[in-house]
């Protein structure tokens, strides 16, 4: 029997250390790297970089509904990244860099505005408020076929070394019960 799988698209900064993340959490099929968010046809990673192209560096994951729900996906998410950081995470700073679920369906909007509510509400973050937007997707782009598993492929690479190397321990430890055996 198929799976039925859904599609969650995701933005929280650069794109590597989530689509990592989550290529490891039992119930991922696969997360793919790409752009979302922005006016501009087929954007190539200069382009997106320069952020005039509108678009934000995104994750589209592709799950199984029977392993993991949508609100798991967002716990993660919002675990993942500082929603409280407006165009930015860290020293990625730009509109391309921002927060934002880009909805496929009503039921994951109101899983959205749902779990930030409940965040804001308990200050997980202090009295900084979540700032991630959420939009319904309008378009998607894979990037580019070099940024698949790029820190797999490139653990030694300074910035996953500086940045996605910490992270990506962090949600290990965090996470350890909903990893891939």
């Amino acid at each position: 029997m198929a799976v039925k799988q859904q599609q969650a698209t995701l933005a929280g900064g650069c794109f590597w250390c989530i689509e990592s993340a989550f290529n490891q959490v039992h119930g991922v099929i696969d997360a793919e790297p790409g752009y979302a968010g922005g006016q501009t046809e087929n954007p190539s990673y200069e382009a997106v970089c320069t952020g005039q192209t509108g678009h934000a560096e995104v994750v589209r994951i592709n799950y199984d509904p029977e392993q993991i729900s949508f609100r798991q996906i967002l716990e993660i998410f919002f675990a993942l990244h500082d929603p409280t950081q407006l165009n930015r995470q860290g020293n990625d700073i730009g509109t391309q860099y921002r927060s934002a679920v880009f909805f496929h369906n009503d039921e994951q909007r109101q899983a959205a505005e749902a779990i930030i509510a409940e965040i804001n509400a308990e200050q997980i973050y202090g009295d900084n408020p979540v700032v991630t937007l959420i939009e319904p997707l309008s378009s998607y782009y894979a990037a580019e076929e070099y940024h698949r598993d790029y820190f797999a492929r490139n653990p030694e690479n300074q910035y996953c070394q500086a940045v996605v190397s910490p992270k990506l321990a962090k949600f290990r430890k965090t996470f350890a019960a909903k990893l891939k055996p």
